[in-house]
């Protein structure tokens, strides 16, 4: 764990007013924001671009189409109800099994039709919403995690976050849900962040709750050393996101389903920074390596190849 300002300034650690003020507001242009912001426009984006995304069964957009929700979801045996707009996976239903009139969550609970559009009133309300704005809550294809994952994940669904800067894939970390995060792969509801390699694909050691870990708190299994399968698909999916959006400075997020292999799940125009101690390396020294050399990476294929080369561990 990083404990103090000469280790972090050796370790050319970014912090969060570097962050805002040299890439963030620097390298995305506020008009921007929407794009990544709202999840619809964003799976939309992506779809055009021939990118891989999990499957849109619906939308609803006002209180009155909530009467609807029951017969769109029964032609469904599992799905996740989320906000176009929310952040920090709040407001985030995954169900797992749909029994007609009861719908199970990957922890065993069941709930009701009631329950179900009581929380898509909330999503349309804003309550998850940046900002608080009214929203629209998505029904999509539910992923089904690579088998690569079983050992090292409760429940839920891993995702893998990659950072971009100026179409250059510079670091990366698959976050792992636990019991504490109620099968959720958000790092601030206690999942854990294993870093990986960029050269490689293999994981290295992981943060939870901001300390430095080595084996699942769950599970007890090793979190270090599994190669991600269709790396090479990862860092493609990542690279052209920086066409997809124009945003220089961005996080991916991508999911690797047993089916359909890697899909983008969503975009992220302000990435955490935890992402540097999963790594146990700052993100100064790769952004700025990215800054001196871009103009001359014409291509993703160019973008990749000097990320496994500069950025490997």
């Amino acid at each position: 764990m990083f404990v103090t300002l000469s280790k972090l300034v050796q370790k050319k650690v970014l912090g969060i007013n570097q962050r805002n003020a040299d890439y963030i507001l620097k390298y995305n242009p506020r008009p921007l924001y929407p794009l990544v912001d709202d999840k619809l426009l964003t799976k939309k984006l992506a779809i055009e671009a021939g990118m891989n995304v999990p499957q849109l069964y619906g939308v609803i957009e006002v209180q009155h189409q909530r009467r609807e929700l029951a017969t769109l979801l029964n032609k469904h045996s599992d799905f996740v109800i989320k906000p176009a707009c929310g952040s920090g996976g709040n407001g985030i239903l995954v169900i797992q099994e749909n029994k007609k009139d009861k719908y199970r969550k990957p922890n065993g609970m069941f709930l009701t039709e009631v329950d179900l559009k009581f929380h898509v009133s909330n999503i349309i309300s804003g309550m998850y919403s940046l900002g608080g704005h009214p929203d629209k809550a998505i029904i999509e294809y539910r992923i089904q995690p690579d088998p690569v994952f079983e050992s090292i994940s409760y429940q839920g669904v891993p995702d893998i976050r990659i950072i971009v800067f100026l179409g250059v894939p510079v670091m990366s970390m698959v976050r792992l849900p636990t019991f504490m995060s109620d099968g959720k792969a958000n790092l601030h509801q206690g999942a854990i962040g294993a870093g990986i390699d960029i050269g490689t694909g293999k994981t290295l050691s992981a943060v939870y709750f901001d300390e430095i870990i080595y084996e699942h708190p769950n599970t007890g299994n090793s979190v270090v050393g599994i190669q991600i399968p269709e790396w090479d698909k990862f860092l493609n999916l990542a690279t052209r996101c920086y066409e997809l959006t124009g945003l220089g400075y961005q996080g991916v997020d991508i999911v690797l389903d047993k089916n359909y292999g890697p899909m983008i799940l969503e975009l992220n125009a302000r990435p955490g920074l935890n992402i540097q101690i999963a790594n146990n390396v700052g993100l100064l020294e790769r952004l700025e390596i990215v800054e001196k050399n871009w103009k001359d990476l014409k291509s993703a294929s160019e973008r990749i190849d000097f990320a496994k080369k500069h950025f490997k561990v």
